[in-house]
């Protein structure tokens, strides 16, 4: 028999999804470059990572160079199979240092992302199509 106290208890340890889009959780190389306010590139701070998770909003990332929280980034990610290059901003929400394997994990926000580009993530993110950084350096 159950009571209203352990309802209220199990409810309460309920964890709730943050996430609002699908992702699609393979790691695969884009080219990162950090960029001023005015989105313009900062000489010396390009490039490559990988993305762990990719989705329509953002990227969990993998990186050996720091990346403050804040941190305004330019992401250039190539479809496979696709043929399209995708570049959005994003900015640095959270890190987490991965001593053991020396690297960090960043949580980066798409901001602004074009319309196009969502559709094209959209149909990547659906399809399982890999990602990895452009050939144009």
């Amino acid at each position: 028999m159950r009571n209203r106290h352990s309802e209220e208890k199990e409810e309460s340890t309920v964890v709730k999804e943050r996430r609002k889009n699908q992702r699609l959780k393979k790691e695969n190389e884009i080219a990162v470059t950090v960029i001023d306010d005015e989105k313009k590139p900062v000489k010396g701070k390009r490039f490559k990572n990988h993305s762990l998770d990719i989705s329509v909003s953002g990227a969990k990332i993998k990186s050996s160079i720091p990346l403050p929280v804040d941190t305004l980034i330019m992401i250039k990610m190539k479809l496979k199979n696709l043929g399209k290059i995708i570049t959005t901003v994003g900015k640095v929400k959270w890190t987490k240092d991965m001593l053991k394997d020396k690297f960090l994990e960043a949580g980066i926000e798409f901001l602004d992302t074009p319309g196009q580009s969502v559709l094209q993530l959209e149909e990547c993110i659906s399809r399982g199509v890999d990602i990895h950084e452009p050939d144009d350096k």
